[in-house]
């Protein structure tokens, strides 16, 4: 009997145990508000069961904790650290059964690199405080690995698209922009390819750090123009990054600011995975033909 427990049943979480989750007896995640979890219980009775966790330790989790082999932590960082160590440290520090850990992470601890690519060996320089939270609480999940003798796998994701989350949504909803900074550069991963990344990390008892990203980083308006191709649309007028600075929120302005190419090839050769989507251009068409490209994923 195997049971899973995820803190942080987000996208792509849900993606993970909707595409692996049969493989589980037993899964267990945490959600904030009662009112999704009570939603989760009723509609996934028998196959999950869902937990409210806000930041504070309850009991109910902590006897999650006893029963679980494998934890995947998606919650992430607050200015306070990891919460799910702070609040759950001491019991999984003791889980009698707790034998591998998938942690993600992102792409945006290795800061900028001018476009020069990175890999693993890469000494990170994260240069945003969200960065530097992700890099101290993937050492502070390592720490535990390290003390408690359980793998821990840090999964670092590039940018990530999917059902319902894609440039297909944006061009049908006419949200897209399509902007230009010269050599700049981004990497991405679907969705899909991370829950294959979650599943060989805990199939193999991984440990250690994985870039999680598409074969081909590529200007940020290639997904869009492709989108609008395949929708049999215009793509929408370039806009110089200059003019779209005052529009993008201060995390998106984040991204913009670091460029870098993120080699995969530590996944390809220790994970054993095999890319469904190497580049956008698979993952869009795929998207479009399943009909999902503008509408929401079926979760679980």
């Amino acid at each position: 009997m195997t049971t899973l427990l995820c803190f942080g049943l987000g996208y792509s979480a849900e993606n993970f145990i909707g595409t692996f989750g049969d493989g589980f007896e037993h899964i267990v995640g945490t959600v904030r508000g009662t009112e999704r979890a009570a939603v989760l219980n009723a509609y996934l009775a028998g196959r999950l069961k869902a937990l409210v966790f806000k930041g504070a330790a309850t009991a109910e989790v902590e006897r999650a904790i006893t029963e679980s082999d494998l934890l995947l932590v998606s919650v992430p960082p607050d200015e306070r650290g990891d919460p799910v160590l702070a609040a759950f440290g001491d019991a999984l520090g003791h889980a009698p059964r707790l034998r591998s850990i998938v942690y993600l992470s992102t792409v945006g601890v290795y800061g900028d690199h001018c476009g020069a690519w990175v890999d693993e060996d890469t000494p990170p320089r994260p240069a945003s405080a969200r960065s530097r939270a992700r890099l101290a609480a993937e050492a502070a999940w390592q720490k535990l690995g390290a003390r408690t003798g359980a793998a821990v796998a840090i999964l670092r994701l590039a940018g990530i698209y999917g059902p319902g989350q894609n440039a297909l949504v944006q061009v049908a909803r006419e949200t897209a922009r399509r902007i230009v900074k010269p050599g700049q550069v981004f990497n991405r991963v679907h969705v899909g390819d991370i829950a294959q990344a979650i599943d060989a990390a805990f199939a193999r008892k991984a440990a250690g750090i994985f870039n999680v990203a598409d074969d081909e980083p590529g200007s940020p308006g290639d997904p869009i123009v492709s989108a609008a191709q395949l929708l049999g649309r215009d793509p929408p007028p370039e806009i110089a990054f200059a003019d779209a600075a005052s529009l993008l929120s201060p995390m998106a302005l984040s991204f913009w600011q670091e460029c870098r190419r993120v080699k995969n090839d530590k996944l390809k050769r220790e994970l054993g995975v095999t890319l469904l989507y190497p580049t956008y251009r698979e993952g869009l068409c795929a998207l479009l033909e399943a009909n999902q490209g503008v509408g929401e994923m079926t979760r679980f």
